[in-house]
């Protein structure tokens, strides 16, 4: 049996002269929460678009369940969308914004009351059925959205931005719901983010996009700690991201000194790039250190300090992430771990 209910072959978009998808191949898993994640005019909500029929894609396939659905109108796809705008029918109330979708299906009352009542129950909104939609908070209003969405049982939820209105504290107790959400009911869910956060927070799988491609997809431990290339490693999360000089397997230069890793296969002498987390690097004495460097600057960021320090042997600025803190003036070394040094293939710098 496939595990893929959706597939999105060879999709190609272009608005005028923009290229805004080149050729996407994407495979969608049965009963996952997928995250696109990339920067604005990646092509993120695009291929949200398309899946959901908003958008016609130039060339490629929509396959759901293995048929292309390429052609079928946006209201006959098994799929429902929450947008960051809720559109929201402000001059019904909660209960009959969730059943609006059920009235236009022509379900029976007691149905259309049935599901309502379990949706409302789903999102936390018991007894709140007769409030207009100006009365609720930016939270309360999308659990209504996702609620009105849901009661239709789409086989899809498409998800836009959605927490993009919400403060952070707000923002991230819906991480938490609407994660939950998604494993009580069994049903795939695409969320579309340009916040790495949220997307290592919420998602089983992660795909990087920029400039209408895919970079990297995985699961969030994968796209953090293995990134495939500088971009990846950059978006998402903090890194220090240095060319090197891949010696041969298991060792690999940089900054004038080489160092032991745990990566292969990337031939002698080799061009790479390499990545190394800002919590990865380790602060000891300056005569103890593989790295010796002056402290910049401190700020307490609440868990731990940030502190940017200049090398002595290339005058590059890294980062570090530290429980301790160092005075800003004073040298000290840094240690790294050879599992903590990630290599990866050298882009040219005009891909």
């Amino acid at each position: 049996m496939n595990d893929n209910i959706l597939e999105l072959k060879g999709i190609k978009k272009t608005y005028g002269d923009n290229e805004v998808l080149k050729c996407l191949d994407l495979n969608i898993k049965r009963n996952e929460f997928l995250t696109l994640l990339g920067p604005s005019g990646c092509g993120k909500t695009t291929t949200l678009k398309i899946i959901a029929g908003f958008e016609t894609a130039d060339n490629g396939e929509v396959l759901f369940g293995g048929k292309d659905i390429k052609d079928l109108p946006a209201y006959k796809r098994p799929v429902n969308t929450v947008f960051q705008k809720y559109a929201l029918f402000p001059h019904m109330n909660v209960y009959e914004n969730i059943a609006f979708g059920l009235k236009i299906k022509k379900k029976s009352k007691k149905e259309i009351d049935e599901k309502v009542t379990e949706m409302l129950r789903l999102v936390a909104l018991s007894g709140f059925e007769k409030r207009k939609i100006d009365s609720l908070s930016g939270g309360q209003q999308q659990r209504v959205a996702i609620a009105r969405a849901l009661v239709n049982e789409p086989e899809v939820l498409l998800l836009d931005e959605p927490l993009g209105a919400l403060d952070l504290k707000l923002r991230k107790e819906m991480q938490l719901e609407l994660k939950n959400i998604q494993q009580r009911l069994g049903i795939t869910f695409i969320f579309v983010t340009h916040d790495q956060e949220e997307a290592l927070t919420m998602s089983d799988t992660i795909v990087v996009m920029n400039k209408g491609e895919i970079q990297q997809m995985g699961t969030p431990q994968d796209i953090y700690n293995e990134p495939s290339n500088a971009f990846v490693a950059d978006f998402i999360g903090e890194s220090n991201i240095v060319d090197a000089t891949m010696i041969k397997d298991y060792k690999v230069e940089f900054l004038k000194t080489t160092f032991e890793c745990v990566d292969g296969g990337f031939g002698e002498n080799t061009p790479v790039q390499v990545v190394i987390r800002p919590e990865d690097l380790k602060m000891v004495s300056k005569e103890d250190g593989m790295l010796k460097g002056t402290v910049l600057s401190v700020i307490f960021k609440g868990v731990h300090y940030e502190m940017v320090v200049k090398l002595e042997n290339s005058g590059k600025e890294w980062l570090i992430h530290n429980t301790k803190s160092a005075e800003e003036g004073s040298v000290i070394g840094l240690d790294i771990y050879p599992e903590d040094i990630h290599v990866m293939e050298k882009v040219p710098d005009n891909e």
